[in-house]
């Protein structure tokens, strides 16, 4: 799936999206996306757009919308609940920060940060984003039971 706003983009680089996604259709065993020209805020804003669309052509009024309303609308509606959040984001180059990426879908996600470049992302650091992982506590926005005392 290619999420972003490939309009945009060159005819040469939507024709290769095009023939990519074409040539892999029916592969199966994984979900792969692709965010070309994508920003979150921008996908905030066309979904917000839809919703409203959507109330105007409904009569329906706000107290319809809700986080799954939300959810269904972005640019990651079109997978499974369970995999539209991201559990772990791995953040190559040595950058610590977001840059405009899955806004909404990684407020409860773990971040990962090596300072190695993405082209030398190897199985030993999968692994160390993996075993890191799995020593978190994870909360989801609550608090631990420490906290919580």
């Amino acid at each position: 799936h290619v999420m972003g706003y490939t309009e945009f983009l060159p005819a040469h680089t939507q024709d290769a999206v095009k023939r990519a996604v074409e040539q892999t259709k029916d592969n199966t065993g994984m979900v792969l996306n692709f965010a070309l020209n994508y920003g979150s805020r921008a996908e905030i804003v066309t979904a917000t757009k839809a919703i409203a669309k959507e109330l105007l052509a409904t009569g329906a009024d706000e107290t319809s919308i809700d986080e799954e309303t939300i959810a269904d609308h972005l640019m990651t509606g079109f997978l499974a609940p369970a995999l539209r959040d991201p559990e772990l984001v791995i953040r190559t180059s040595g950058e610590e920060r977001i840059s405009n990426f899955l806004l909404w879908q990684i407020a409860y996600s773990e971040f990962f940060f090596t300072d190695a470049l993405w082209p030398d992302f190897n199985g030993e650091l999968l692994e160390m984003a993996i075993a890191s992982f799995q020593n978190r506590h994870r909360r989801f926005g609550g608090l631990s039971k420490e906290e919580s005392k």
